[in-house]
């Protein structure tokens, strides 16, 4: 922790047990258990009021000059902190709001991180403060902390790293852009996820959601079209009939040429002509393909659909895209190609998808066999 030029003062404060000793800092410091700033920290020494005897003036005398020790300790070592620094404007500058303003830029789940630090730090942190042990401390945080918006129900172990990860993330920024002068990132390890089953609709199921009404037609044809493509949801909500493009490869195709939100990468997708059957009539260039969806409805009336068509999974919107990934792996389609479609930076993301596909594991399973072949005659 870089604290910049701390004023270390040795206090005392009258008490029933005697002359009580304490240090006064100016400006505050961060207490590293509680992660408040603090002004004050009691030595636990007492002076005796009104020495009676040579004794309690020898004493009186000592714990004195053991309490000025500890207060020029205190003082090398802050100074020595602050010795350290290349840009003191830049270690006081405000963490937070360097956060909230990456935040806002990258979206709903850089939001949310923002918060969980944000309640972590008691809602103050300049740059100076951001050092290894902070942020493992963060990290441990994450990982036993409570939901945002459920104080009740504990942030999930996968949750916690998807969060750390984005956090990572913001520190190499910080570092590229120089307001930090280290890589954290070389001294702090991530959290590992914990595996778990990925939801998915067969090709059955799928033809039968498209072929069930739902409340709002709006949602049958975006979620429809987000299993045709494996677009995210946040794609889906942004994708405009700018975006749909005749295909230069493929005379009477279409592309999808979009900026990809989360990876912030401009991509060309094939896409897949059914999937044009449910936007609708084209309109201006800037207008929404599926103008009026909105957020809510792809969570419970989203899910309410999916159950009135007999389907008691948990079911996700999200699960569109894994329903995409799998049907596509199990039609024979390599993984790389799968990579690209997805729009997925690492090859081991898109390799989940392998260890989920329980089509390809069913027919697997079927061809070890102890019957014999019966000989034709």
């Amino acid at each position: 922790m870089n604290t910049g030029r701390i004023r270390v003062h040795l206090r005392e404060r009258d008490t029933k047990k005697g002359i009580s000793l304490y240090l006064d800092f100016y400006p505050g410091i961060r207490d590293p258990k509680t992660n408040k700033i603090k002004r004050r920290e009691s030595l636990g020494i007492y002076l005796y009021k009104k020495p009676k005897n040579e004794r309690e003036k020898e004493f009186n005398k000592e714990a004195r000059a053991h309490a000025e020790a500890i207060r020029d300790k205190y003082s090398l070592a802050l100074f020595c902190e602050d010795s350290d620094i290349y840009d003191k404007s830049k270690l006081k500058a405000d963490f937070l709001s360097y956060f909230y303003s990456v935040a806002k830029e990258k979206g709903d789940k850089w939001t949310s991180v923002y918060f969980y630090f944000d309640r972590f730090m008691n809602s103050k942190c300049s740059f100076g403060e951001i050092d290894e042990n902070l942020c493992e401390r963060f990290r441990d945080y994450l990982t036993n902390t409570y939901q945002l918006k459920n104080n009740n129900t504990k942030l999930s172990i996968n949750s916690a790293a998807a969060y750390y990860r984005l956090f990572r993330s913001l520190l190499k920024r910080a570092y590229k852009e120089k307001w930090l002068k280290t890589n954290l990132n070389d001294f702090i390890d991530g959290i590992k996820e914990k595996s778990t089953h990925r939801e998915y609709l067969t090709l059955e199921e799928l033809r039968k959601l498209a072929e069930t009404p739902c409340k709002h037609s709006i949602l049958r044809n975006a979620a429809i079209f987000a299993a045709l493509t494996g677009l995210r949801r946040s794609d889906i909500l942004s994708i405009k009939w700018k975006h749909i493009q005749p295909s230069a490869f493929e005379e009477g195709g279409y592309d999808i040429r979009k900026n990809i939100l989360k990876v912030n990468k401009d991509e060309t997708l094939p896409l897949n002509p059914e999937a044009l059957d449910f936007c609708g009539d084209r309109k201006g260039d800037e207008d929404l393909i599926f103008k009026g969806l909105k957020k809510a409805w792809m969570d419970k009336p989203f899910k309410a659909w999916v159950k009135s068509t007999g389907i008691n999974r948990n079911i996700t919107f999200h699960s569109l895209r894994h329903t995409n990934a799998t049907l596509l792996l199990a039609s024979g389609v390599q993984l790389s190609v799968i990579r690209d479609m997805l729009t997925h930076s690492k090859i081991q993301t898109t390799e989940i998808y392998a260890k989920t596909n329980s089509i390809d594991k069913r027919n697997a399973s079927k061809i070890i066999s102890l019957k014999r072949e019966e000989k034709v005659s």
